[in-house]
C-alpha cells in the first residue's frame, strides 16, 4: 500500500492567461465559487469551490496557453450523476463558444456506457464531463481511451 494510508486527490491547480476570464468560465460552467482569491498584481490568483470544497485553485502567471505537446496536465475531469448532465453542460458550453474535440456526448470506449463531453477552456487547457451510465453509441477513438487523445 505504500506509506500512506489514506489517499484522495484534492485540489487541481491550473496556470491561466487572464484570471477575470477564467474565473468567469469556471464558475459560468461548474457551479464554482471564489473561497478567497489574491489581487495583489503579480501575485494574482483564485481558489474556487463548491459546496464548501476546494476543488481547482487558479493562478495568472502564463504567458502563454494550454499546449499538449508538453509534460504536465493532460486534462481534468469531472463527473457528474447523469447524460442529462452532460447535455446540459454541453448546450451551456455551445452558448459560450467553447471549442469541442468530438461532436455530442460521445461513449469512453467501444460498447461502453460512459462518456461524456471533451472541451477547452479559455486558455485551451483540456476538460472532461462525463457519467457513468447512459451514453450510447461508438466511441470515436477506436481501440484507446476516448480521454486519451484530444
Amino acid at each position: 500500500m505504500g506509506a500512506l494510508a489514506t489517499l484522495k486527490t484534492g485540489h487541481v491547480g491550473l496556470n491561466v492567461t487572464d484570471l477575470d476570464r477564467s474565473v468567469a468560465f469556471y464558475r459560468e460552467v461548474f457551479g464554482f465559487e471564489v473561497s478567497a482569491e489574491g489581487k495583489e498584481e503579480g501575485r494574482r490568483f483564485a481558489f474556487l469551490a463548491r459546496d464548501g470544497q476546494l476543488l481547482v485553485t487558479l493562478w495568472q502567471q502564463s504567458a502563454a496557453g494550454y499546449a499538449a505537446d508538453r509534460a504536465g496536465l493532460h486534462h481534468l475531469s469531472f463527473q457528474v450523476e447523469s447524460v442529462d448532465e452532460v447535455r446540459a453542460a454541453e448546450a451551456l458550453l455551445k452558448s459560450l463558444g467553447a471549442e469541442f474535440a468530438y461532436e455530442g456526448v460521445v461513449p469512453h470506449g467501444e460498447g461502453a456506457a460512459s462518456g461524456g463531453i471533451f472541451f477547452a477552456d479559455p486558455d485551451g487547457t483540456r476538460l472532461e464531463i462525463y457519467t457513468t451510465a447512459g451514453v450510447a453509441g461508438e466511441a470515436p477513438t477506436a481501440g484507446a481511451p476516448t480521454c486519451g487523445f484530444f
